[in-house]
């Protein structure tokens, strides 16, 4: 392959993956045409797409870019990206080789441009959940200080309610009742 060619195609690989910092890089042999394109479409309604790449031109782009990926070089390598965060990515991927199993085989994962093994992927949070702990850890100090000073109030108000419980306990129950006022005459 001339130079010039060489060139063009990592040209275009840089400007396919020019914002990727997510992405799974797959082993897929022996699926059939239909069955591929199935899944292709499949994972493009979920916003993730899939690109069978040559090796060295890939391991070279990735390199410019500072990703640095070093054990998923051998065999056919197809690079799943996007979805909206790695955690999502590598859940949908991970359907996908379960039903798959035979033919389509993990290699390596890369999130925020460093490499991470796939079973460490799947354990990352979602950006939702990301965002949740954050809000929750900001918050945290607040909540607690206002059941600090919620408490002390509370234990306050149980404590009359049981003196007031108390009181009318006490009552005497053989106390006569108050009469009852005569009914007034019908004008």
């Amino acid at each position: 392959m001339s130079k010039v060619i060489k060139q063009m195609q990592m040209d275009s690989l840089k400007h396919d993956f020019k914002d990727v910092r997510d992405m799974v890089l797959l082993n897929i042999v022996g699926l059939d045409a239909i069955t591929e394109n199935q899944l292709r479409l499949g994972l493009r309604k979920k916003g993730i797409r899939l690109q069978l790449v040559k090796n060295s031109l890939a391991r070279r782009v990735f390199g410019d870019m500072g990703v640095e990926v070093k054990n998923a070089w051998e065999g056919a390598t197809t690079v799943a990206w996007g979805g909206s965060s790695a955690a999502d990515l590598s859940k949908e991927i991970e359907t996908i080789v379960k039903k798959h199993d035979k033919k389509m085989k993990v290699k390596s994962g890369v999130a925020d441009g460093q490499e991470l093994t796939f079973a460490l992927m799947l354990k990352l949070p979602t950006k939702a959940e990301a965002l949740g702990r954050v809000a929750m850890l900001a918050l945290a100090p607040a909540s607690r200080i206002a059941s600090q000073i919620v408490g002390p109030a509370s234990q306050v108000c149980g404590q009359i309610k049981g003196i007031k419980d108390m009181k009318k306990e006490e009552t005497p129950a053989d106390a006569p009742a108050p009469a009852e006022a005569p009914a007034a005459p019908p004008a």
